[in-house]
């Protein structure tokens, strides 16, 4: 036990912060510090929207990129990484926090934050490099279009409808601006997305989404827009860490979603760092400290208020395009929106809501790479069909089902490419110095398959489907030196083959066996069923010459007056 808890402490230690990671932050300081002062004027809007869209409010959203920022900046395992709310999160946290409330979405974080680093103990991170392609895009996809609808009773300016399905609640928006119109923040809040949306083709490292929420807040204060409904009053400042925030006694019914949380918590960081690694040179992430960050990140912004967080894909790219080299840059970003929650309340919270929502309109708009979307559905079928499948799945289900029903499919038409290879084929015997008569005798009485590639569960009911109408020959011998991998399955089902021609009278010879497989065959008897008989050899040569020997003691071939024949196999190419 002793040695168990020394392990882990031994692995958390290699999680924490080192003095290479403090010394990058010295290199180039003023790059880091203008890279962080332009992440937080783009991450500014977002974190009061995704505060606001996840029902908990903008004082949320700035606690959470403040606090989570800060943390995930510092014991994360990139350094360029930007952590906070984001919209992929969002989408998950509404429909906890209306079954469960605000206590409940605190809570779930906290726990999905204890996950987090309890998969960088077991040094988990790793595995992101399996999520296929297409079900990132897919995802991606997905989450894009639930944005977008989360955005259309604020766009429209009606009070949120009921629901915690996102095509629900916007059809009860269109119908009640149906009944009442709000033309003022319909106009808000495209004009916003407009220009955002244009100034990024125009002048790209403009930050425009502030430029615009300032005009749009100026605009609606100046012109007396009642149709904007500003954010509201909001604390100045963060509030006090607090347990009481907190629900242990839901933590049970909570830990579905918090599962949830956790897998997306790690899959949209991972991703994020990936693509920030992708961005530079030089820059590698390690995914266990990513997770252990995010983990600490998570659990301590719910005692501040804040709503779990992730590593932010548009925020990231952001700090890299704007030349951030170290952690000083997510860490300023941090410190200036503090600033902010502390000395710009006022004015913050009359931003109205119209142009938050324009904002992540927009953000939600650029999430669509239509040339990668393009080039996946003309890659393959498979691609085409994981890629839709997972979008409509994170459109009408959730993120999580939608990850999981994407590898599933994956996986599924992975294996059948792989079984596709499998190869079970008949190969001619050589004349050698036989005569016509023995030569045919030999043809019509000894039969030889090569099998190629995988013989596992998914390829090897077929093998033994076409073993089974081998009929009217007295020898099978099987080639087994191209077999590519093996499992259970297929060694049980290559012993049913043998049992079932043995049966029948018919004698099975091998030759090549790999030395990788002899383990599946001995443990489930295999080799033992060949020994007995003697009937496994190294080479083919060797197994078509007791084959022969067979059909001389059978009387099938009368045995030659030289004293050896040499009978190979045509496609033979020395030993196997």
């Amino acid at each position: 036990m002793t040695s168990e808890i020394n392990l882990v402490r031994t692995r958390i230690a290699s999680l924490l912060p080192a003095r290479a990671d403090l010394a990058e932050m010295g290199r180039a300081p003023r790059r880091d510090l203008l890279a962080g002062l332009t992440v937080a004027i783009v991450a500014l809007p977002l974190a009061l929207g995704f505060g606001v869209s996840s029902g908990l409010g903008a004082e949320a959203g700035l606690a959470t990129a403040v606090v989570a920022g800060a943390l995930a900046a510092l014991f994360g395992g990139s350094n360029l990484q930007v952590s906070g709310p984001t919209g992929a999160m969002t989408v998950v946290l509404v429909p906890i926090a209306g079954q469960y409330g605000r206590t409940g979405v605190l809570t779930v974080g906290v726990m999905a934050g204890v996950m987090l680093v309890g998969l960088a103990v077991l040094k988990a991170g790793r595995y992101m490099q399996y999520v296929p392609a297409p079900v990132v895009e897919g995802f991606t996809l997905g989450i894009a279009c639930v944005i977008g609808l989360q955005q259309v009773p604020a766009v429209l300016g009606v009070p949120k409808p009921e629901g915690d399905r996102v095509l629900v609640v916007t059809w009860r928006a269109l119908d009640e601006f149906a009944h009442h119109p709000n033309w003022t923040a319909v106009v808000v809040a495209v004009a916003v997305a407009s220009v955002m949306l244009l100034g990024a083709r125009w002048r790209p490292t403009v930050p425009f989404s502030i430029v615009a929420v300032i005009a749009a807040t100026v605009t609606a204060q100046a012109a007396g827009l009642t149709g904007a409904q500003p954010i509201g009053e909001l604390p100045s400042g963060l509030p006090a860490p607090s347990l009481s925030l907190l629900d242990p006694g839901a933590a049970g019914s909570l830990l579905a979603p918090a599962v949830a949380v956790a897998a997306l918590a790690a899959l949209e960081s991972l991703l994020s760092a990936s693509v920030a690694d992708g961005m530079t040179v030089g820059q590698q992430h390690d995914p266990d400290r990513e997770l252990f960050g995010q983990g600490l990140a998570n659990i301590a912004a719910p005692l501040f208020g804040g709503v779990p967080a992730t590593g932010a894909i548009a925020r990231t790219a952001v700090n890299v395009r704007t030349g951030a080299s170290s952690r000083l840059a997510a860490l300023t970003h941090a410190a200036i929106l503090a600033v902010i929650v502390f000395a710009a309340a006022p004015l913050v919270s009359k931003i109205p809501l119209a142009a938050l929502a324009g904002v992540l309109l927009a953000t939600a708009i650029r999430m669509v790479e239509v040339g990668s979307l393009r080039a996946m559905a003309k890659a393959t079928r498979s691609d085409a069909l994981i890629l839709a499948l997972t979008a409509v799945a994170t459109l009408a289900l959730d993120l999580v089902y939608a990850v999981i029903i994407g590898l599933v499919v994956a996986g599924a038409l992975a294996l059948r490419a792989v079984a596709q290879q499998a190869r079970f084929e008949q190969v001619p015997l050589d004349r050698g110095d036989h005569t016509a008569e023995e030569h045919a005798l030999l043809a019509e009485h000894i039969i030889a398959y090569r099998v190629d590639g995988p013989l596992f569960f998914a390829a090897a009911h077929r093998f033994l489907l076409e073993m089974a109408e081998v009929t009217d020959v007295r020898v099978v011998i099987l080639r087994m030196s191209r077999v590519s991998t093996m499992d259970a399955t297929g060694a049980l089902v290559l012993k049913d083959a043998i049992q079932k021609l043995n049966r029948r009278g018919i004698v099975v010879l091998t030759s090549g066996i790999r030395p990788g497989q002899r383990r599946v065959l001995d443990s489930v008897g295999v080799l033992d069923l060949l020994r007995l008989e003697g009937r496994e050899y190294a080479t083919t040569p060797e197994a078509i010459r007791r084959a022969r020997d067979h059909l001389e003691r059978a009387g099938v071939l009368v045995a030659a007056r030289k004293p050896a024949h040499k009978v190979t196999e045509m496609r033979e190419e020395g030993p196997l």
